[in-house]
Parts: structure tokens; C-alpha cells; sequence
């Protein structure tokens, strides 16, 4: 499996604010157009976002199913058949300089299995390091609040 982590400069609740809403999903993940449809209980698990991969007009619809979710970790399925599927680990930890946000994937099924691993784990660190890059961006500039169980968040304002 493929290894990826940024340190963000930001709380784990703000991290976690912009992966519990599944609309968000699309601007960050790599290879996201759009987001069609997200599941009312997302992030938890057996929930999903319906997404398209790829370039109009030759998008792929699927979606992205939570597996398991705790405090510090979301297990992904992330799926883009004909493509193929992978596992997705996302976890956090808090260190003094904000949040550690490390994403570990591999191909699970399909034609990304075929790719010798060397090659696949390049560029699953390649689409990781992005994908945490615009995580980072989103979560480094929220406010958040917390009512219940689900986050409210807004953009910073000047």
C-alpha cells in the first residue's frame, strides 16, 4: 500500500469537518469531477457519495462507501469501474504543529492490480500528496463549530 502524509496547519476538527462532508469531496480527491449525490449520514459507515471520475464527456460514474470510521480513522472503497477499486485508509493525529493527515490506498480490484506495485505506489504518492495538498487548503481556512455530532463549518471571512 501506498504511504502519503502532510502535517496541515489546522485543528483535527477542521480536517475532520471537510472529510465528514461529502459534498467537499470533488475538491480535494484527485480525479473527482463532481459529486451527484452524498448519502444523508455520511462518514458513517455503509454510507457513500456517488461520484464521477475523469473528463467530460468521458466521465465514470460510481462511488466512494464508508467501511469503518472512528475518531482518528475513515477506511474508504473507493470505486471508478471499468478502472477498478481501492482501500483508502485516511488517519489523523494531533502534533504541535496542527493535524498529521496520512492517506495509505491501494488497488484491490480491476486493472490497477496489473500495474507492477513500484509503479502503482508512484503514483498513488503522486495523486496523495495533491489530494493532501487541497485538503489542506480547505481545512487550514475553516472555522469550525461543533453542535452534536455534526460539524458546522464556514469560510473564514476577511
Amino acid at each position: 500500500m501506498s504511504t502519503t502524509s502532510r502535517v496541515l496547519r489546522c485543528p483535527e476538527a477542521h480536517v475532520w469537518a471537510v472529510l465528514d462532508d461529502g459534498w467537499l469531496l470533488g475538491l480535494w480527491v484527485v480525479g473527482a469531477s463532481r459529486i451527484r449525490e452524498v448519502d444523508d449520514a455520511w462518514s458513517e459507515p455503509d454510507t457513500g457519495v456517488h461520484h464521477s471520475v475523469g473528463v467530460w464527456p468521458a466521465l465514470i460514474n460510481d462511488t466512494t462507501t464508508v467501511r469503518e470510521r472512528s475518531d482518528h480513522r475513515m477506511v474508504l472503497e473507493a470505486r471508478a469501474w471499468p478502472a477498478g477499486e481501492a482501500e483508502v485508509i485516511i488517519e489523523t493525529e494531533g502534533v504541535p504543529e496542527g493535524t498529521r493527515v496520512t492517506i495509505t490506498e491501494d488497488a484491490t480490484g480491476g486493472p490497477g492490480l496489473l500495474m507492477p506495485k513500484p509503479i502503482r505506489d508512484i503514483l498513488l504518492n503522486w495523486r496523495n500528496t495533491e489530494s493532501l495538498r487541497r485538503l489542506g487548503y480547505l481545512a487550514e481556512n475553516r472555522r469550525v463549530s461543533v453542535t452534536g455530532n455534526s460539524p458546522a463549518t464556514a469560510l473564514n471571512s476577511p
